[in-house]
């Protein structure tokens, strides 16, 4: 088969297009040819050398739907044919809480999705929701999964909350402004682009702010109030503010630090408030499939930027370096 083997660092550019043998399925997995891909920042960091545990060669893409064409003998479940989602998150373990020492995610080291065919454990395979198209349910599981999970399990969403999603316009955020305004909280968004707050507005939420504005935590408390929960994939000198608006017994959950480390937090700011900061990661199976759950109650479907054929994933990835999309961008094989 035909796979993206990602042998040095530096850049998407290392992705090299190579013949990869898959090798043979044990009795508990399945091998899938695959229909659509979709990408992570995770995937970009990883081509820059930029993430902990790095194991080389690898065939990174933890996003995937396809096609099952052969079962190993312990698979009853699933058959060839059946239209099938992966779940990237590997060896969560049994406890929800937490996750086990054995935890990784698909694409690296485990061999990923920007390969013509993969083969996976049954446990990670489910069935794809009929209403969604290859692209969109390939856009689904990594980021999806961690919304859910930083809102529902580490978050306690109700919907009485005021929900804070800092960054509009990442895979995680938009689901996660997706997924709360389909459960009824009221959903505030920031971002550097006036155009992604009124996409985002459009998508359910009640209110968007400037970040570039130095003052924009000030407006947001004085128009809209204090916020219950915040769900954050930035961090950085911003992460004071988020402490800022949050209420009396708000909760800030964080999934990520694309701005790098907080300085100077003051910390009676967090103790006086009783206020919990709690982070999370990916998420467990029971989670994936409440989250697919969800998704066909409320219908909702992914925000595709853009899609790309197999043959320019390179670019796709330059694309997502650049900074610049809003929601998720979508790698298709030959359909």
């Amino acid at each position: 088969m035909k796979a993206y083997v990602l042998r040095e660092t530096n850049g998407p550019e290392s992705l090299k297009l190579e013949d990869f043998d898959l090798g043979t399925i044990k009795p508990n997995e399945v091998c899938i040819k695959l229909k659509a891909s979709s990408l992570n920042r995770r995937d970009y960091f990883i081509t820059h050398g930029m993430y902990p545990g790095m194991s080389l060669p690898s065939i990174l893409g933890s996003d995937g739907a396809g096609e099952i064409v052969e079962v190993g003998e312990e698979v009853n479940e699933l058959s060839v044919g059946d239209e099938v989602i992966i779940n990237p998150s590997l060896n969560w373990g049994e406890r929800d809480d937490i996750c086990s020492e054995q935890f990784n995610v698909l694409g690296m080291p485990q061999n990923g999705t920007f390969a013509e065919f993969i083969i996976v454990h049954k446990e990670n395979v489910k069935k794809k929701p009929s209403y969604l198209s290859w692209s969109e349910a390939a856009a689904i599981p990594l980021a999806a999964l961690t919304a859910y999970r930083a809102l529902f399990t580490r978050g306690g969403l109700t919907e009485t909350d005021t929900v804070l999603i800092p960054g509009i316009g990442s895979g995680v955020a938009l689901y996660a402004l997706q997924i709360a305004a389909s459960h009824g909280a009221n959903v505030i968004v920031t971002s550097s682009s006036d155009e992604k707050i009124e996409k985002a507005k459009k998508l359910g939420a009640v209110a968007g702010f400037n970040y570039k504005d130095q003052d924009w935590f000030k407006k947001l408390r004085k128009e809209i109030g204090m916020v219950n929960l915040t769900i954050d994939g930035v961090g950085g000198e911003s992460f004071n503010r988020l402490i800022d608006v949050t209420a009396q017994g708000g909760r800030i959950v964080s999934y990520g630090a694309t701005n790098g480390v907080v300085p100077n937090t003051v910390l009676p700011k967090i103790f006086f408030k009783n206020m919990d900061i709690r982070g999370t990661t990916m998420g467990s199976p029971r989670e994936f499939e409440q989250m697919l759950a969800f998704f066909e109650k409320h219908n909702i479907k992914p925000v595709i930027d853009s899609v790309y054929s197999f043959s320019d994933l390179q670019k796709a990835l330059i694309h997502m370096g650049e900074g610049h999309q809003f929601g998720k961008i979508a790698i298709e094989f030959s359909l």
